[in-house]
């Protein structure tokens, strides 16, 4: 990725937004599928974020950077009660779960292609049940850190949006990153990480179905490590 430092603002949800050439039927879904499960940020936000979804949902999570949507598309069959919002602006794993997503019947789901920041800020109050951050970027090079999406800013975003009890979950094969989130959530009044004992960070989250970054992560000898934080 070429280095465009300051063409963002610190902090932004950064992605490689082009690839490889999308096959006919992943073209097909984007075309079709993708603007009837699309958030329009031009418009207020609901009061009550159920109301964005077409069936009855309970509580709404949010899933920033889904990649190629397994762990999005497995969660939202696995509660059909629960909205689901992903955010991915990299196309071609936007294309693959929208193809997923239209042949799994998912109703529950609603998606947006760009920067996670514009979208939290535009997300109401105490709205959300819960966000999911798995294997962001870690930008490796120190000049890049303020790069990286778990930042002072951005956990003041999801403490205004998460209603208390909510879940803020992480994961990353990056030791440093691990670290740095430690820190961040650390000086923050309002997470607490919940962990008791090593197994709560060493063992995936219940239901985990694996993403293919991880088996590669695994694969090449790096441990990822899970970490859960609850909205006070």
């Amino acid at each position: 990725m070429p280095d465009n430092e300051g063409s963002r603002a610190a902090g932004a949800f950064f992605g490689r937004r082009h690839g490889k050439p999308l096959r006919p039927r992943q073209a097909s879904a984007m075309e079709e599928v993708l603007p009837t499960l699309s958030l329009d940020l031009d418009r207020p936000a609901p009061a009550r974020l159920a109301n964005l979804f077409d069936v009855p949902v309970d509580a709404v999570r949010l899933e920033i950077g889904f990649g190629g949507g397994e762990h999005l598309l497995h969660e939202s069959g696995r509660f059909p009660e629960t909205g689901f919002i992903g955010v991915e602006p990299f196309i071609g794993g936007m294309a693959k779960f929208v193809l997923s997503a239209s042949e799994a019947g998912r109703k529950n789901v609603r998606l947006y292609d760009d920067d996670a920041n514009r979208l939290l800020d535009w997300l109401p109050e105490a709205g959300l049940a819960g966000i999911d951050l798995f294997y962001p970027d870690p930008w490796p090079k120190k000049r890049h850190w303020k790069r990286r999406f778990v930042n002072d800013e951005n956990l003041e975003r999801f403490a205004r949006v998460m209603r208390p009890g909510a879940r803020f979950r992480f994961a990353s094969d990056i030791a440093h990153y691990v670290n740095w989130t430690l820190m961040h959530i650390g000086r923050h009044p309002e997470f607490e990480w919940v962990a008791a004992s090593a197994d709560d960070w060493r063992q995936p989250y219940e239901g985990w179905p694996g993403t293919r970054y991880e088996a590669k992560a695994k694969r090449e000898g790096r441990t990822p490590a899970y970490l859960t934080f609850v909205r006070r």
